[in-house]
């Protein structure tokens, strides 16, 4: 049987690492992100609480247009359906409960605030 961490610790020593081989795979029932590793192969899910949508306005000079949406996830699942290559984790902090999702397709960011982080080990 897989062992499961309850733990951030093991997404940001897998996010530290190898960035670029972390990737988002699905969006789970209960608002659970799913996160896999090409490298290490470890399956992380992080339960989220809040989720925040910035779209990039194309322009430098401007700021990022934040969506003040309520909920962040539908947006989110849309990205990841129509171009799921293009999302990857830009930045975590364990600490304050945080993962930041982008997509280079559509320049949107996603800020996901974290309930709960699991690992998957296979």
């Amino acid at each position: 049987m897989a062992e499961i961490i309850r733990s951030g610790a093991f997404l940001q020593q897998c996010w530290s690492v190898h960035p670029l081989c972390l990737t988002v795979k699905r969006i789970e029932p209960e608002r659970i992100v799913v996160l896999t590793c090409s490298s290490c192969r470890m399956v992380h899910r992080v339960t989220t609480g809040a989720i925040t949508t910035h779209i990039s306005t194309g322009n430098p000079s401007l700021p990022a247009r934040v969506i003040a949406q309520p909920d962040g996830l539908v947006a989110l699942q849309s990205c990841l359906s129509t171009h799921a290559p293009a999302l990857s984790v830009r930045e975590m902090d364990v600490f304050q409960d945080a993962v930041w999702v982008r997509c280079a397709e559509c320049r949107s960011q996603f800020d996901l605030t974290v309930s709960q982080f699991e690992t998957h080990q296979k």
